[in-house]
């Protein structure tokens, strides 16, 4: 999908020709939609355009010439058979003299925001700004998606104080896997986020340049709930993995116990089951008294392993 899109007078509109100002959003381009493109922009790489359309491509800054590539990671929500996790996919954003280019693979809500106008004090023709808005708005939905994952990990963590059961321990899984993703990307966003703060080209003005550095901060703050989180999530999947083996344990212990006072009437009557002379073989209540003689040992050896704790 192609759009063309501008501010015009507080109001965001959707353009059938490119102006001066506009803002072009790729969203999971055919190669018809890129091919416009290049032609409009020669000097741009077809390279560096379809970069954010490889979902494995890292986050970085280029300076080329007559324009910036600025690839950050950004989150989305990812659906699973049995529930739901995060992830993250690039964002290519193309900063040009007159214009700038967005590309991603979806729809992802970061860009959405801008699009419905629930971004404030916007406007495509401030390049500098609209950039950093938008990596300010990712950071936001960075600890946004972090402050999900905790909620979840303790409601995982409620249902697992009631049954330990494969389906919870998967759903931490997940959420480890989240994190995982979002601390690989977090730390490419910084990387890339440090090197704007060299640049002239991006810290042009005085109120850009401070907005930079919340967009700095957030990214900060959003590494270290990640590095959090990752820690207790990691701590409490030990902690269960060290209790599910306890209760093995516990039942191991106790089918053992079992098995051995079971086993002593089995002993007894195959003692007395031999096809040879035994004594009582002649008395008329012999079976009462074997009867009798295996119940005796087996509450017996019962009460002993119940003193010692087997049970």
């Amino acid at each position: 999908m192609l759009q063309i899109l501008k501010t015009v007078d507080d109001a965001l509109l959707k353009l059938d020709e490119l102006e001066e100002g506009a803002w072009i959003n790729l969203i999971n381009p055919t190669e018809s939609e890129l091919d416009q493109v290049i032609a409009q922009f020669p000097t741009v790489d077809p390279i560096n355009l379809k970069a954010a359309l490889d979902e494995e491509e890292r986050a970085r800054l280029e300076i080329d010439d007559g324009y910036t590539l600025i690839l950050v990671d950004v989150p989305v929500v990812e659906q699973s058979t049995t529930s739901s996790y995060f992830s993250t996919i690039p964002l290519g954003i193309l900063l040009m003299k007159e214009h700038i280019i967005t590309v991603c693979t979806r729809e992802v809500p970061l860009l959405k925001d801008f699009i419905t106008g629930r971004v404030k004090a916007f406007y495509t023709w401030k390049h500098t700004r609209f950039i950093l808005q938008m990596l300010h708005r990712n950071a936001t939905y960075y600890l946004q998606y972090l402050k999900g994952i905790d909620r979840a990990s303790n409601r995982i963590e409620r249902q697992l104080h009631q049954s330990t059961k494969n389906k919870e321990l998967i759903k931490l899984l997940e959420l480890q896997k989240s994190l995982v993703y979002f601390s690989t990307s977090l730390r490419s966003n910084e990387v890339v986020m440090d090197r704007m703060m060299r640049l002239e080209v991006i810290k042009k003005y005085p109120d850009d340049q401070e907005l930079l550095e919340d967009v700095i901060i957030e990214n900060k703050q959003a590494i270290e709930m990640t590095n959090i989180y990752s820690n207790i999530l990691s701590g409490t999947m030990g902690a269960f993995a060290s209790v599910i083996s306890n209760n093995l344990n516990m039942v191991m212990k106790v089918l053992t116990s079992l098995t051995i006072v079971l086993a002593i009437p089995t002993m007894i009557s195959s003692f007395f089951g031999m096809n040879v002379a035994i004594p009582m073989a002649g008395e008329p209540l012999a079976f009462l008294y074997i009867l009798l003689m295996a119940l005796v040992l087996s509450a017996l050896s019962g009460i002993i392993m119940y003193k010692k704790k087997m049970f």
